[in-house]
């Protein structure tokens, strides 16, 4: 009895280090992958952090990833929402963050709406209370309003957004407000490219995301989409996987596969791509391309100038940095891997051809260069500006990078009279 107990603990002991070893294996296979592929050793907790963008990292948290956190919108596509154990905790009363949007404006304070993409929604403040609002007090710190009430930043912005969006939300809200900004440009930048084949309203993917049936055949693949994507989300929080090549591996692998069943690609006659195609004679050609997408996009900026101008409201348009240009690198910053798709002469081509509407009497500014005397550390990517645990910026006012400060907003403040 005693040999056949051994002998059962004997094989068992045996199969687990079989299984240990095989285990270690994967492992050092998928780390030695990896390390070709990358060039360099990267731990699987930064792998897992690439696959998301800083936005989405800083409006995400434990279980829930960022598409689970949106919610469907019938005029902009999506916003956030409040609900359940994925809810965002500042979500106002128009799916977006932070304070309430107001039907009638109010006569105590200076209302701003600030719109774009995710850059503006950071710039105005993603996270609660205390976390400073860049814009905000920067304003209220070196400026008195018009009405001489205290300024408020209301964000108007979402990430993934890009016109029309900005233009859509103005719309039902201009009568409530005393002056509307837009920051963008990057999100539009995609449009540019001489190879796309629709227009500029072609909503980004966040869209597809929240809405999987769009794209695809049947509620079958739309589910399959949504259970395996949820599956490579929450792989990076359980804290054994997170830190392991070989589940990073798969969770690429699944969250591709995820977004190939919801993806843009279909048989229908109907599709996103079908309603936003760009004219077969433009199709191909860089030039017509580059020109079409820069009246649509024009067009928008000079709808939201006409729907202010009959509500008296100020206007401001603000095309926005990146780290690519202007700014000297420092050694982590050229650490960054890049977009290879980014092409820093056709977005600075763009930028001009916006930049002309100032001919039209537009207050149309650029800060392409608002970070040009910075040389320490302050973007995690080619687009977000680094930020600490607590919302704080690393920039300071006076454009010096130290821990705290809301240089954020100080680009913006220094044209503060062109919206007074």
């Amino acid at each position: 009895m005693k040999a056949k107990t051994s002998k059962r603990l004997f094989d068992a002991l045996t199969r687990l280090i079989g299984v240990v070893i095989g285990l270690a294996l994967i492992e050092g296979g998928a780390t030695v992958w990896l390390m070709i592929e990358d060039g360099h050793f990267t731990s699987a907790t930064e792998l897992f952090e690439r696959m998301q963008t800083t936005f989405v990292r800083d409006t995400a948290h434990a279980s829930c990833r960022y598409v689970d956190r949106v919610y469907p919108h019938p005029y902009v596509g999506f916003v956030h929402h409040g609900n359940g154990r994925c809810a965002t905790a500042n979500v106002n009363n128009v799916g977006l963050l932070n304070d309430d949007f107001p039907i009638v404006k109010p006569d105590h304070r200076y209302d701003i709406l600030l719109t774009g993409g995710s850059v503006a929604s950071q710039l105005a403040q993603i996270k609660s209370a205390p976390a400073p609002r860049f814009l905000e007090e920067e304003l209220n710190r070196h400026y008195v309003s018009p009405n001489g009430k205290p300024f408020l930043v209301l964000n108007g912005a979402d990430g993934g957004w890009k016109e029309p969006q900005p233009f859509i939300l103005v719309v039902p809200h201009v009568q409530a407000v005393d002056a509307v900004i837009t920051l963008g440009g990057l999100n539009e930048y995609h449009s540019f490219r001489h190879y796309e084949r629709v227009r500029l309203e072609w909503p980004l993917s966040n869209f597809a995301e929240v809405n999987p049936l769009v794209a695809d055949e049947n509620y079958g693949n739309a589910a399959i989409a949504w259970v395996t994507g949820r599956i490579a989300g929450r792989l990076a929080h359980v804290p054994v996987f997170g830190r392991s090549h070989a589940v990073y591996l798969i969770a690429r692998s699944i969250e591709a596969f995820a977004k190939g069943s919801s993806g843009w690609k279909s048989r229908k006659r109907t599709t996103i791509d079908s309603i936003f195609a760009l004219p077969t004679e433009v199709i191909g050609d860089g030039e017509r391309v580059f020109e079409t997408q820069l009246e649509l996009y024009r067009k928008y900026h000079r709808a939201i100038e006409a729907v202010a101008r009959d509500w008296d409201v100020k206007t401001a348009y603000f095309l926005q940095p990146t780290m690519v240009w202007q700014k000297p690198l420092s050694p982590q910053e050229k650490a960054i891997p890049l977009d290879p798709e980014m092409r820093v002469a056709l977005y600075r081509r763009i930028v001009d051809g916006m930049m002309a509407q100032r001919k039209l009497g537009m207050a149309v500014f650029d800060l392409g260069d608002v970070f040009a005397d910075v040389k320490e550390t302050i973007y995690s990517d080619a687009i977000y500006i680094d930020l600490s645990a607590d919302g704080e910026s690393l920039v300071s006012p006076d454009g010096e990078a130290h821990g705290g400060g809301s240089g954020r907003g100080a680009g913006f403040a220094a044209q503060a009279p062109m919206i007074e």
